[in-house]
């Protein structure tokens, strides 16, 4: 029910505000389907329903262990092979396996059942550690609430980081996570005061993008020595502050590239890049391509 609802949530009717997508759920057998709150889905469309999709997410079931029936693997692979998206989050990701779709890629599922793909398909390439992986027509996600990520990273990889940021915005949830499914294996974040600082250290940060913030003032903000902070903040995050930042920092130009008409020169600035070549360097090396061909691709300005 949780991976129903967070898709539902994503692509399902937003208002006038957002954009809306032509949403269906499907099933091998149409009709009412349990689900592991008690509360059954009554589902409107068979599998035919996915010879038209643009975009097939395989939603995670208590029976994963057992493969899909063959009619569901034939319609994941023949709508594969015309050019359809198919992912998959948490146990979800064995449905791909199953249908070969994952034979050579990399992948990840949630992280208590990744021994068990990876031994059941020693040609997957088993991450994890990654909340998700994207391999282009193929994309999988991590367990339980990384749904989310994955899903707004589709939207953020289609329709650009302004839609999938307004879309966090309404369901309250950050657009972006940095780490991987590593951070919540075992190492619960100790709840104190020196937490909420750094929560506060954080939404400074946030706020002054357009300065150089190094470790040391943020440490020193938030009342830790630097080596302190900077254990505490992976601990708390999954990732460094250095990381952190430049994540903070590419997400900020991407959506002012495709929202404003400023110079790339002014966006650097903004974003507390030294200078374009700079801002450049950094989106090509973590985007894939520069920020002018960004800003054609995405933009949203008249």
């Amino acid at each position: 029910m949780l991976a129903a609802g967070i898709v539902t949530e994503v692509f399902g009717p937003h208002g006038a505000a957002l954009p809306g997508f032509d949403f269906a759920l499907c099933a091998d057998r149409p009709g009412p389907v349990p689900t592991d709150c008690g509360v059954p889905l009554s589902i409107a469309h068979g599998l035919d329903r996915l010879a038209a999709a643009d975009l097939i997410v395989a939603l995670p079931g208590a029976g994963f262990r057992t493969p899909p029936a063959p009619a569901v693997l034939d319609a994941l692979r023949a709508a594969h092979e015309r050019g359809a998206v198919v992912a998959a989050h948490c146990v979800g990701t064995f449905a791909l396996a199953a249908a070969g779709l994952l034979d050579g890629r990399r992948a990840t599922t949630h992280w208590r059942f990744a021994g068990l793909l990876a031994d059941r398909h020693p040609e997957v390439t088993v991450e994890a550690d990654a909340l998700y992986i994207d391999e282009g027509s193929v994309v999988t996600g991590a367990g339980a609430a990384a749904g989310f990520d994955l899903c707004l990273h589709l939207l953020r990889r289609e329709h650009g980081a302004a839609l999938a940021n307004a879309v966090a915005r309404d369901m309250v949830l950050p657009s972006h996570r940095d780490g991987g499914q590593a951070q919540y294996l075992a190492a619960p974040v100790p709840e104190d005061g020196r937490d909420e600082r750094l929560a506060e250290v954080l939404g400074w940060a946030r706020e002054h993008l357009h300065e150089p913030l190094p470790v040391a003032e943020l440490a020193r903000r938030a009342m830790m020595s630097k080596r302190s902070f900077a254990r505490r903040f992976t601990a708390a995050t999954g990732t460094t502050p250095h990381a952190w930042l430049r994540s903070l920092r590419l997400s900020r130009a991407e959506e002012l590239l495709e929202t404003t008409d400023l110079p790339v020169e002014e966006i650097a600035r903004r974003v507390g890049y030294g200078s374009a070549a700079v801002l450049r360097e950094q989106f090509v090396r973590r985007r894939g391509v520069p920020p002018r061909s960004y800003r054609r691709a995405f933009t949203s300005t008249p």
